[in-house]
């Protein structure tokens, strides 16, 4: 059962200016998109969370098994002209964002393609829409703004200038980010360090729970 618009991916020409990227708004078909966000898992405050410690099921968890097969794997090979075999993936659900977060930043060296999938009913406010900017130092500098909503895909290719942030906002935003990355090493470490901070949270929020 398909979720993605492969088509709509393929018709998406690559962008090379400041750094290779493409945005394919409803990526996720709009037949589907319902489904996928009404099984979208809960997750226990900000920041990123591993697979392994939400409650991952129906078609979110399909969705999410499509995201990291085969058929969206070689549309990126082919659009990025990368060969990803043998390069490990590994990925994080975000649902909510602190007025903190979105600072400027290229992503980690480990890190190869930058996969952000958005799931967001709607998007009415002006900050949490992710800039392909131009520069480390000016969020106004920007070639394109993302919207985080409706299954809208943005895909980049990490370099020392993939520049993006955003302005602030507090409150749900729904996102999902798989990335191929250098090695086995750079998954466990990574995941590693998401899933020590989802425990925490976790922790956290049955202890203002009982205290409640």
């Amino acid at each position: 059962m398909a979720y993605l618009d492969y088509d709509a991916l393929k018709r998406t020409p690559l962008r090379r200016d400041p750094y290779d990227f493409l945005i394919v708004e409803n990526f996720i078909l709009p037949t589907r998109f319902g489904d996928v966000s009404r099984d979208f898992p809960k997750t226990p405050g900000p920041g990123s969370h591993p697979p392994s410690e939400l409650d991952m099921r129906g078609h979110f968890q399909a969705l999410m098994e499509e995201l990291d097969g085969p058929e969206f794997r070689a549309a990126i090979e082919e659009k990025f002209a990368i060969d990803l075999a043998g390069r490990p993936t590994m990925y994080t659900v975000r649902g909510h964002v602190r007025a903190r977060d979105g600072s400027i930043h290229t992503d980690t060296k480990t890190k190869i393609i930058t996969v952000l999938l958005y799931m967001n009913e709607g998007w009415e406010a002006d900050g949490g829409r992710l800039r392909i900017l131009r520069s480390a130092t000016d969020l106004e500098d920007f070639v394109d703004e993302v919207p985080p909503n409706g299954g809208t895909l943005l895909v980049f290719r990490r370099s020392e200038n993939s520049w993006h942030g955003h302005k602030p906002h507090e409150g749900p935003r729904r996102a999902v980010q798989l990335n191929w990355v250098t090695s086995p090493d750079v998954v466990e470490r990574e995941q590693g360090r998401h899933r020590f901070s989802t425990r925490l949270k976790k922790l956290k929020g049955a202890l203002l729970g009982a205290r409640g």
